[in-house]
């Protein structure tokens, strides 16, 4: 897959089957859209084109939303792309700037003079340009004039995402992990650098990794312990992770995310782990003291053994 983020220097895309959207999480209703967008292309003996946005449009033009929670960031999202053979994906820096261009301005001066599309693959409820004013009508009624075909996502498929979309942000946000890899089809991760903490694991045997996570609008899935495997430079562990106030050592404790790496002895200081769920294996618990905590602690990593064989 050929990735772009300047815009100054796009190939000269030709043929092309083009579609446009954030795609959070790249779950089965957006797999379904690049599988056809791919049969597509091939079809026509063209290339398939995702057109996203970084930063969300929404961190842009809704700058007093501080609610906005990702399933996916934008290096995770190119990541999953990749697997699902696309061709090209085109990472559009947004701005206000952007979002003011006229819609047939959009259409003419971006759409059509910078991919050259064949065929523009579209939701029924797409909107672009200023004031969002830019539609799927306009798309049609300037496709003969521009030598492209609109292919419209249903409404159904559009409500289909939507719900999928929800869906797996409910079942992270309560911590059912099975349920959202399910709808999303693969794994959901994180990826954080590892950074110093209080050190309070190594006293008790399970030394942690204190992780960083990379983007702020991550969306951090319900406090509680999950089975994870680590990678760390292509390389895959076994983890216990804990998302936890630490309510058993701290009474006003921050958030925290630590994965303990089971038979694993390393300086990773300042390395960037990605931790991929897989299991959720119980509730964040307050212990009466730290000799009960570490008897769960063993629970949990053998249990976590037996899942990730």
């Amino acid at each position: 897959m050929n990735i772009y983020k300047d815009l100054e220097q796009l190939p000269n895309f030709k043929n092309t089957v083009l579609t446009i959207g954030t795609y959070d999480g790249v779950h089965i209703g957006h797999q379904a859209i690049i599988h056809r967008m791919n049969d597509l292309a091939k079809n026509i003996k063209g290339e398939s084109v995702v057109l996203t946005f970084d930063p969300h449009p929404r961190l842009v033009l809704q700058k007093e939303n501080k609610d906005l929670k990702l399933i996916s960031t934008i290096e995770e999202k190119t990541e999953l792309l990749e697997q699902f053979g696309l061709d090209n994906l085109v990472i559009i820096p947004f701005s206000t700037t952007f979002a003011s261009m006229e819609a047939e301005d959009y259409v003419r001066n971006f759409l059509v003079k910078l991919f050259h599309p064949s065929i523009i693959v579209i939701g029924y409820d797409h909107k672009f340009g200023k004031e969002r004013k830019g539609d799927i009508k306009l798309l049609k009624d300037l496709s003969a004039k521009f030598n492209y075909t609109v292919e419209e996502i249903s409404v159904q498929t559009i409500d289909e995402i939507s719900v999928s979309s929800t869906k797996v942000r409910n079942a992270l946000s309560k911590g059912n992990i099975e349920d959202a890899n399910t709808w999303l089809a693969h794994p959901f991760t994180i990826y954080g650098e590892v950074i110093h903490g209080d050190k309070i694991g190594r006293t008790i045997g399970f030394p942690t990794a204190n992780i960083q996570i990379n983007d702020p609008y991550k969306l951090i899935p319900a406090t509680g312990v999950y089975a994870v495997w680590v990678e760390l430079n292509g390389e895959k562990f076994k983890g216990a992770l804990s998302i936890s106030k630490r309510p058993t050592v701290r009474e006003d404790g921050d958030l925290r995310v630590e994965v303990y790496i089971i038979d694993f002895d390393r300086d990773i200081y300042g390395e960037n782990l990605k931790l991929i769920f897989q299991n959720f294996i119980r509730s964040d618990i307050r212990f009466d003291n730290i000799q009960d905590m570490v008897k769960q602690i063993h629970k949990d990593i053998d249990k976590i053994k037996n899942l990730l064989k």
